[in-house]
């Protein structure tokens, strides 16, 4: 039987290739986003125990100036690595996106190959389908015509044998 190929299956593997490579790249993004948010969070937890320590231990008896001074210069550098860690999600935001786009277009150029595959190989099979389909109408027709072809020699036989037994009975 026939054996199917592809001529496009490089191109496919290539497109493969790249949808995956897209993937990772997307994937080391998302992990880049991932340890942001995190530090974020581990930022805002640690300036809300600051600050509840400072309420439930600092702010009752005798105030420490210099531990309320201190406590605000924490908060404020706290803020601004706050401000800095959000202007990295939101370039790392960016970078998520454009990676998430260039994923969809891989996977948009592999999925156009995949499709011309699978109509060229519907295409194969209809053509094998066909031609199997010309063979077998070819097959009956010579069936057919050595059939008509027998019954004749047997018509013509029985004919010559009724003249020979008409002859032999005259």
């Amino acid at each position: 039987m026939a054996k199917f190929v592809f001529k496009f299956d490089g191109v496919l593997r290539q497109r493969e290739h790249v949808e995956t490579q897209r993937q990772r790249e997307l994937a080391i993004v998302q992990q880049e986003m991932t340890g942001l948010q995190i530090e974020l969070r581990a930022l805002n937890d640690s300036v809300r125990a600051s600050t509840a320590d400072l309420r439930d231990n600092h702010l009752t008896g005798p105030l420490d100036l210099n531990f309320l001074a201190a406590h605000r210069r924490f908060t404020l550098a706290m803020a601004r690595k706050g401000t800095a860690l959000v202007q990295q999600i939101a370039t790392v935001q960016k970078r998520l996106e454009i990676a998430q786009a260039a994923l969809a277009e891989a996977a948009k150029q592999r999925k156009i190959i995949e499709k011309l595959r699978e109509r060229s190989l519907q295409r194969w099979k209809d053509t094998l389908a066909r031609n199997e389909m010309i063979e077998t109408d070819e097959t009956a027709m010579q069936i057919g015509y050595r059939n008509r072809l027998d019954e004749a020699d047997r018509v013509a036989r029985d004919d010559a044998q009724r003249a020979n037994s008409a002859e032999a009975s005259a």
